[in-house]
């Protein structure tokens, strides 16, 4: 095999790109002109009502104002036992941002004992602080109540993992009136 023989395809190769090079497409985003009508066309078709118009201050303030104040059901442990009887009473509901912060007095059965927390007004979650020594009922010191729709789906989250913790089920009381802060 000569060398002109090895070249020779190579040549053709060679010749063909300058034409090869002038046949090929521009990338479409060079020229950019926003005011084109494929561009609006583009745009129409991405969803453009991605912005979150929901304000958590404001739903803050209106939970703090309208919440019940009055809230009963039951706590049981998860380790068995029998179902005890709950009343929340709320004393005091203020928004500081998109939280509104909870004080109030809790009665387990038949001890009572003063709470504490915060609602976030975004999410729905609830912390929960008991403020007295509540161990006589199995609530250990350092736990905390936690709801992920404020009082509906609540549990209390024991310090230790030796301690399974347990269900708190809470609904407003009925004939409960709100009262509004002016």
């Amino acid at each position: 095999m000569t060398l002109r023989s090895l070249l020779a395809p190579l040549a053709v190769v060679t010749a063909a790109l300058p034409l090869m090079a002038a046949a090929a497409p521009q990338p479409a985003f060079v020229p950019f002109n926003p005011n084109s009508p494929a561009v609006r066309n583009e745009l129409k078709a991405v969803q453009t009502d991605t912005v979150d118009q929901f304000d958590p201050v404001a739903r803050a303030k209106t939970l703090a104002s309208e919440m019940p104040r009055r809230w009963s059901g039951t706590y049981v442990g998860y380790a068995g036992g029998t179902p005890q009887t709950v009343v929340l009473n709320l004393s005091g509901l203020d928004p500081v941002g998109q939280m509104v912060v909870l004080r109030g007095t809790m009665t387990i059965g038949s001890l009572s004992t003063p709470v504490q927390g915060n609602l976030n007004a975004k999410s729905d979650q609830l912390d929960l602080l008991v403020l007295s020594d509540t161990s006589s009922i199995g609530l250990e010191p350092g736990g905390a109540f936690q709801g992920l729709q404020t009082f509906q789906l609540s549990a209390w989250e024991a310090p230790r993992l030796t301690n399974p913790g347990g269900k708190l089920l809470l609904e407003p009381s009925t004939g409960t009136q709100t009262t509004r802060k002016r």
